[in-house]
């Protein structure tokens, strides 16, 4: 099997499990159970959409499955998901697997019907993990601290919402319902 066709075979649907706003810098995290995405700018409440937009780090995400590995690699409890300072949690989808490595395989995340992310690389931690998380916070998130993306097409975001990568054929369009034309499965792609 090609690797291109090995890329576009990603499982899922995952699940969005938790939304968290940071209003302002420096400000706690706030849960919600809704809110919009921004296409070219973040998600509405998040200060990442109050500023100039455009950028890779639109969003955040992490995985949930991730989270128990930091509690074991920190012998802590199940880190607070609120601290992480990522947007966006989501279950069941490897989301290093989101982002392609081949330029002929694009790969785009569609949260519910609506909103379309391109992940655009890893989320790296930064020093805050140290404080938040305690001793040795820094280098367990290192390698699990999910993904960063930007919104190419906006919509209204839930907890609950599906979260599916999709593999798209090379110069694809849009199909009729908005969604992307789809790679069907066992064809390779464009």
């Amino acid at each position: 099997m090609l690797l291109r066709e090995l890329v576009a075979r990603v499982p899922g649907p995952g699940r969005l499990e938790a939304i968290w706003l940071r209003p302002a810098r420096g400000t706690a995290a706030v849960h919600v159970a809704d809110t919009l995405a921004l296409a070219g700018r973040g998600l509405q409440g998040d200060r990442s959409a109050a500023g100039r937009g455009g950028g890779r780090r639109q969003v955040t995400l992490i995985q949930a499955e991730h989270l128990p590995v930091l509690a074991s690699l920190l012998n802590r409890p199940l880190p607070d998901a609120s601290l992480l300072r990522r947007n966006l949690v989501v279950s069941g989808l490897n989301l290093a697997a989101a982002r392609s490595p081949l330029p002929v395989v694009p790969l785009r995340l569609w949260l519910g019907d609506e909103v379309e992310l391109e992940v655009t690389g890893p989320c790296e931690p930064c020093s805050r993990m140290e404080e938040v998380l305690g001793p040795g916070g820094y280098a367990a998130m290192r390698g699990h601290g999910g993904v960063t993306a930007r919104v190419l097409r906006g919509g209204r975001v839930r907890v609950g919402d599906a979260v599916r990568c999709v593999a798209e054929a090379a110069g694809a369009g849009a199909g009729s319902a908005g969604m992307p034309a789809r790679q069907q499965e066992g064809s390779p792609p464009g």
